[in-house]
């Protein structure tokens, strides 16, 4: 039985993922100056752990995945309210905590478990009652509590990206889209208002993007010097190993926030649309995943997944190019980070499963 579901994985996926694995190890090797220590070492041995988990997720009864879906979300809730008591400060913020002396940050967490819950709230709908207003109470309830207890950390980036992934489940599932629309114009009218909610090293981070040479050697050195190495890399880079920025130490946080930098200077244009083909084609077979599945339960999962990939590859990427405000988002399976690997693994996992078990008529049951 076991051994059907396992031929029954997607090998492409997976396929895809060890390529993307490869090239993270590859940049993180560089990032470590030819080393495989501090970064890329690490990095394999999380990966070699968390596919494993990824494989037992995918063999899981989707029923059961439907029934705790709830439980689950609320278990991650409890853990990123706990930040806000047991909570460890790094990088300006509180965002992590330990369990079993392991360093966890449960907002990448909470992101598979919003999507969960999401997936099968909208299940138990009737799609031509999805519209109605009292049926969005409990949707935003999952979307804003994470939210806002991520923005009190402080993490910005990260409490935008769960907002634009919730966002992004609500389309999917059918809510309409004027709906959306008023949505923006309330965002756009209390912009004035929270502004003055978040720190003033964020309102420096939003300055610096509008004009980083406002203060290059503060808040808009990471931004300049992002752009250098992008710029010097040309068409087809400088070389593996030859990138002159990143080993010159000018790029900040080169093996977690900007390791797409390190991967243009050294690989060029030719090198990051690479990377970014790689990442298109992830997206299209969650979609692929989704329209082969039965019920809704596994096309909001699958959907859902391709939504927060998406978000991070883009907020990464516009981030780092200067088209975005510096809010530290990872880029998936390239970036050094156990949690953010470990939210993605078992997104990837989750996939999985639905593509197993895509034919279940009665998963309520």
């Amino acid at each position: 039985m076991i051994f059907k579901k396992i031929l029954n994985l997607n090998f492409f996926l997976i396929f895809v993922i060890l390529i993307l694995i490869t090239i993270g190890t590859a940049a993180l090797y560089s990032a470590g100056e030819g080393s495989f220590s501090p970064w890329a070492e690490k990095h394999i041995i999380r990966f070699g752990v968390l596919f494993f988990l990824m494989i037992i997720i995918a063999l899981i009864d989707i029923k059961f995945i439907f029934k705790y879906s709830y439980p689950l979300f609320f278990l991650c809730l409890i853990l990123l309210f706990s930040v806000e008591i047991i909570g460890i400060f790094g990088k300006g913020a509180e965002r992590w905590i330990r369990i079993f002396g392991i360093s966890v940050q449960p907002s990448e967490i909470i992101k598979v478990a919003i999507i969960l819950a999401l997936a099968k709230y909208f299940h138990n709908l009737r799609f031509d009652t999805i519209g109605k207003i009292y049926h969005i109470i409990i949707p935003a309830f999952f979307i804003l509590v994470p939210f806002v207890l991520v923005l009190l950390q402080p993490d910005l980036g990260t409490a935008i990206s769960i907002f634009l992934l919730g966002v992004m489940i609500l389309f999917i599932a059918g809510i309409r889209i004027w709906k959306f629309v008023l949505g923006v114009i309330i965002s756009l009218s209390s912009f004035p208002f929270l502004w003055g909610l978040i720190k003033p090293y964020q309102q420096k981070r939003f300055l610096s993007f509008l004009n980083p040479e406002l203060d290059p050697l503060g808040q808009g050195y990471q931004l300049i010097q992002s752009k250098i190495a992008l710029g010097s890399g040309g068409l087809a880079g400088k070389g593996f190993l030859e990138g002159t920025q990143s080993y010159l130490e000018y790029i900040p946080e080169k093996q977690t926030d900007f390791i797409f930098t390190l991967i243009g200077e050294e690989f060029g244009f030719i090198g990051t649309m690479f990377l970014l083909f790689l990442f298109g084609l992830l997206i299209t077979i969650c979609f692929y995943i989704s329209i082969k599945s039965y019920h809704i339960f596994g096309r909001i999962i699958c959907l859902g997944v391709a939504c927060n990939i998406f978000i991070y590859v883009i907020l990464n990427m516009a981030m780092v190019t200067g088209l975005l405000p510096v809010v530290g988002i990872p880029l998936p399976l390239i970036s050094y980070g156990g949690t953010a690997m470990l939210s993605v693994m078992v997104s990837f996992g989750l996939l999985l499963n639905v593509c197993i078990y895509y034919n279940v008529k009665k998963i309520n049951q």
